[in-house]
Formats: C-alpha cells, sequence, structure tokens
C-alpha cells in the first residue's frame, strides 16, 4: 500500500532532449511545492560530479520559482536535516551509490515518515527510482552494493524511469521492455510503471496520474504499466489511483 499522504513527484528525467535542466518541469514542481521555499536536496546519486557542485546546479535552476536549495550533505547530522525539512528533493545519477548512502546515514525512516506527514517529495531519475518497492528495475549500473535491494517503498509498485522502446539498428542486446518481461516472470504480481522523459508520476491524496511539462502531450502514449506479462500503454492524465 502507499503511504497515506504521499505527495510525490517523481520524474523521468531531469531534461528532455536539449532542455536546459529541470526547465520543462518548472511548473509541476513549482506546484508539488505549493509556496514551500526552502527544499532540501539529497545529491547521494551524484559520482561524477562533487555533492556541492550537484547542490548548487539544482540551486540554480530553481532559483527561477524562488527556492532555497540546500544540500543535506551540508549539514551536520542528516537525519536532523530530513526531520526538519518543509520539501525534499532526490536527483538523478547513480540508484545503487544513492540506496547506499540512504542506508549508511539512516535516512530511510525518516524519508518514510516525513511523507507520511504529508511533506512533498520531488524526484527525478535515480530519486524517482527508489520511490518504489525496490531498486531492482533500475537501469543503473550496480557500482556499489547497498545494504538491501528495498527502496523507500513510498508507492507499492515498481518503477522505471527514461524508459523507452528505441532499439537502435544493430543492436544485439535486450530492448528495456524484455528486461522488464524478466522481472515480471519472477515477480508476476508486482506491477512496473514505466515513465519516459518528459514526464512524471504526480501523487496526491490517494490520487495518481501521469503528467508532463511538454505543451500538447497528451496525444501520445507518456508510459506504460507492466504487470503479470502484459505491457499496458497510459496516457497523460489518466487516472491510476487504482495502482496505489
Amino acid at each position: 500500500m502507499t503511504i497515506e499522504n504521499a505527495n510525490l513527484l517523481l520524474l523521468s528525467s531531469s531534461r528532455v532532449g536539449e532542455t536546459e535542466y529541470l526547465h520543462h518541469a518548472f511548473e509541476l514542481i513549482k506546484a508539488k511545492l505549493n509556496g514551500i521555499t526552502e527544499l532540501l536536496f539529497v545529491p547521494y546519486a551524484g559520482v561524477t560530479m562533487s555533492y556541492d557542485e550537484y547542490t548548487t546546479k539544482v540551486q540554480s535552476a530553481l532559483s527561477h520559482i524562488g527556492v532555497k536549495v540546500t544540500g543535506i550533505h551540508q549539514h551536520e547530522d542528516p537525519v536532523k536535516a530530513m526531520n526538519t525539512a518543509q520539501a525534499v528533493a532526490v536527483g538523478g545519477g547513480n540508484t545503487f551509490h544513492l540506496l547506499h548512502q540512504l542506508y549508511q546515514h539512516k535516512l530511510i525512516q525518516p524519508i518514510q515518515r516525513k511523507v507520511a506527514s504529508g511533506m512533498p517529495y520531488i524526484g527525478w531519475s535515480a530519486g524517482s527510482n527508489i520511490a518504489g518497492l525496490s531498486i531492482r528495475t533500475t537501469n543503473d549500473m550496480p557500482i556499489i552494493e547497498p545494504e538491501s535491494f528495498n527502496a523507500l517503498q513510498l508507492v507499492n509498485f515498481q518503477l522505471n524511469p527514461h524508459y523507452t522502446d528505441h532499439n537502435p539498428p544493430g543492436h544485439n542486446g535486450e530492448t528495456r521492455a524484455q528486461r522488464l518481461a524478466e522481472f515480471m516472470v519472477l515477480n508476476v504480481e508486482t506491477p512496473i510503471i514505466a515513465i519516459v522523459e518528459g514526464t512524471g508520476l504526480d501523487i496526491k491524496q490517494n490520487k495518481m496520474k501521469i503528467v508532463s511539462g511538454i505543451e500538447g502531450a497528451s496525444s501520445e502514449a507518456d508510459g506504460f504499466l507492466f504487470k503479470a506479462g502484459d505491457k499496458t500503454r497510459i496516457r497523460v492524465d489518466e487516472p491510476l489511483d487504482h495502482l496505489l
């Protein structure tokens, strides 16, 4: 069961095509924060970029909507910082490294408690991936072994950001759909929501739908539901409350 009172925005990506960082999601983020002006950022998915650089990058992007961003790594006590946060954002990068750091800093339960209290949670890419039951449907390489593959479990399904059906000519490896099919064979009853670039899941007051920051995106499939061997199209604004 999804955490009651969850107020989540789970974006597939930080960019769409050549757009500026988080630009496509400005209005979605602004609406989710709903007047909140201070945001705690979790940069732990960053590996090739320092946490300071990552936090500055997010601050620069979100300054357009009047939000002050601080990195959780800048606080002496990460748990206290989470417990007192008005809202939290978790960025993309390597999902395994992100989850490893959350376990190392004992942040799993504090995040769950804050989300249960109604605190807005915004994630993109890896930051969205960890909102699900586990990270077993991530696209990332396991560069480090976290304490567990179990994730934040803010929702009662798996996520697969950056979903694409693209298969380059001459590529003989498995497609994304084939990889997710492998998961379904071993986890028949567990749903996977695959979200594509430019879209995200908006969850509030026990209601869920796919949203898009791209104007006119509602005419095409903007996500897919994988469950029990089936792949079903999901469109922007289609009610998905039954999956919560």
